[in-house]
């Protein structure tokens, strides 16, 4: 038996010196494999920091490239206004001049032949220059020059020679020949397809610079206009799109701070909180056009000064001709500012529609003029009367944004606890539980106690010890001990069943108690986050009653909003800044009423 057992300790301590070995082997190899994993890395590391390097250079010379094409089409789109419209430039500044010069009655014959004799010849397309040269032949009294240069300019661009006609006599006091001019102006235009220069007659309209004769004569023009355009459903449609996108942007920023748990825990929350921004948008639009209407015009104290602005910028604005030049070159100066990001320069050059488009249609300069007046260089004043005269479109706009939030606050109301609302949730992953706010509170709250102690259990069961599939070993060795030694010795077989029996039920006792003990704690821990789901419960419902409140309150300004939209209809027929005011010139002063 000795050597029995001797040979097999000798065998035993062999297979343990192989395991060593293997396990030295195995440690070995794991630490090739370590340094093999490391090194890729690194190379993977490498690698990428190359790619990344290698993708710079290329965005580097695409920027650089960029840059220097933009330079170069610059220098060419410069050489060709110059070599095209260098001598518009020379006109526009000559206009300027010859403006100035009216005003101290410093126009001679020879500013006349000097005129005649070079604008005419170097621009023969230009419609200012032979426009200049009819100013410039009607101060010097040459009937028969200036006719036939109000002629050739006429022939050139009516709408325009017709406008800075009717400008400049307004500015000599000639009212009702500038009226004349205005009508002459009117005639020539296509509602559908304005110039960009008709921004300067709703500036006219709003400063009231043409008089009570000239004030009736736009109006009805005006009218006239929108009622032949809005005969084309989709161009009303358009601009009642234009309205709604302005008040969509007077919409309030999220909610989701004021109602923290109904937005974590229901479903509707982007639905409540669109509605409720667009039912306080009201109140934005409310303040927003009340103040703009009820703005006192308030003019520099020199008005000849603010509208001579609006004939300065007649003649000296870009010629049609030369727009798409100016856009190729406005674009590839802003390819150079953004350090060759074409992308960048794009965007930065985009601007509304109706600062670069040679024609507009009235109805989309008159909603310019209001929505974004800036645009089309439009004052404060005009505006305001854009704004009267787009009232049908706001309106409906506005009806159609209310309908639209109205029809999305969702009917019904959800709250869903799932296994991340809280901690004890996530300890067993409870599964989804969803009740109505339709409901009452306490049944609500009662469904939900339900559903944590119907899931809770099973988990709470699993972790406590199983003591009687642990008894059934215990009993078996006991009775087999009993079995085997009872008929040797019964007072050795007793002694070691129940010295067996007892070690092994103290153990089992041992780790029921540690058992028990956990299953107390996760019960706790349960209990606490079952309150804690019933207080997010009970905050959401209360959160929900208040934003019931808010939007309530919120929608009531609908009506206020509503009623001052309608009261824009009137609102465009007020006093001009010239009625019954003080007019100071230059030389003197004169007050200017209504027409004589």
């Amino acid at each position: 038996m000795t050597e029995v057992d001797h040979y097999l300790r000798g065998q035993v301590q062999q297979v343990n010196n192989m395991v060593v070995r293997l396990g030295e082997q195995v440690g070995a190899v794991a630490g090739q494999v370590t340094a093999v994993n490391a090194a890729q890395q690194q190379t993977r590391s490498e690698l990428q920091a190359l790619r990344d390097e290698f993708l710079a250079f290329v965005r580097q010379s695409e920027l650089t490239a960029a840059i220097q094409r933009a330079e170069t089409r610059i220098g060419v789109i410069q050489d060709k206004l110059d070599h095209e419209f260098g001598h518009h430039k020379t006109v526009r500044r000559t206009a300027v001049g010859m403006l100035q010069a009216f005003d101290v009655g410093l126009v001679s014959e020879d500013t006349v032949r000097t005129v005649s004799e070079q604008l005419m010849i170097q621009t023969p397309r230009y419609w200012l220059a032979p426009a200049l040269v009819a100013l410039a032949a009607w101060s010097a009294d040459d009937r028969t020059l200036c006719e036939r240069a109000i002629d050739e300019a006429f022939r050139r661009s009516p709408e325009r020679t017709s406008l800075l006609f009717a400008l400049v006599l307004r500015r000599q006091r000639r009212q009702a020949v500038a009226v004349r001019w205005l009508r002459h102006y009117l005639i020539a235009q296509d509602p559908a397809r304005l110039g960009r220069e008709f921004a300067v007659i709703l500036e006219s309209l709003s400063q009231g610079a043409f008089g009570a004769a000239g004030r009736e004569l736009l109006q009805e023009t005006l009218s006239g206009w929108r009622t032949t355009l809005l005969g084309d459903d989709e161009a009303r449609a358009a601009q009642v799109r234009r309205w709604l996108a302005e008040i969509e942007s007077l919409r309030t920023p999220t909610a989701q701070p004021e109602f923290p748990r109904l937005a974590a825990l229901s479903p509707q929350w982007p639905q409540l909180d669109a509605a409720l921004s667009g039912a306080r948008a009201h109140q934005r639009v409310l303040d927003k056009y009340t103040a703009m209407m009820a703005r006192e015009s308030t003019p520099s104290e020199r008005l000849e000064d603010a509208i001579d602005d609006i004939l300065d910028r007649l003649v000296s604005e870009y010629d049609n001709e030369e727009l798409p030049l100016r856009r190729d070159l406005a674009f590839n100066q802003a390819v150079v500012d953004h350090d060759g990001d074409v992308d960048g320069a794009r965007h930065a050059v985009e601007v509304d529609a109706a600062s670069l488009d040679e024609t507009l249609d009235y109805l989309t300069v008159q909603s310019t003029a209001a929505l974004n007046p800036s645009a089309i260089g439009a004052s404060a004043a005009t505006q305001r009367l854009a704004v009267a005269a787009c009232h049908e479109w706001f309106a409906d706009a506005h009806a159609s944004f209310s309908l639209a939030y109205r029809r999305a606050v969702p009917p019904e109301v959800h709250a869903v606890f799932g296994a991340a609302h809280n901690v004890g949730a996530q300890t067993f992953n409870l599964p989804s539980w969803t009740g109505s706010f339709t409901a009452p509170l306490e049944a609500l709250e009662r469904s939900l106690v339900e559903h944590w102690d119907r899931h809770a259990q099973p988990f709470l069961a699993a972790l406590a010890y199983p003591l009687k599939r642990r008894l059934v070993p215990l009993v078996a060795v006991t009775a087999l001990i009993l079995l085997v030694f009872v008929g040797i010795s019964p007072a050795f077989a007793f002694i070691a069943a129940a010295l067996v029996g007892g070690v092994w039920g103290l153990v089992l006792h041992t780790k029921n108690e540690a058992g028990r003990r956990v299953v107390d704690s996760a019960r706790q821990l349960l209990e606490r986050a079952k309150h804690d789901s019933l207080l997010q419960l009970r905050a959401a419902a209360a959160e929900l009653t208040d934003w019931e409140t808010r939007y309530r309150a919120a929608d009531a300004v609908e009506q206020q909003t509503r009623a001052m939209i309608t009261s824009l209809a009137g609102a465009g027929h007020g006093p001009s800044p010239f009625d019954g005011r003080t007019v100071i010139t230059k030389d003197h002063q004169t007050q200017q009423g209504s027409p004589r």
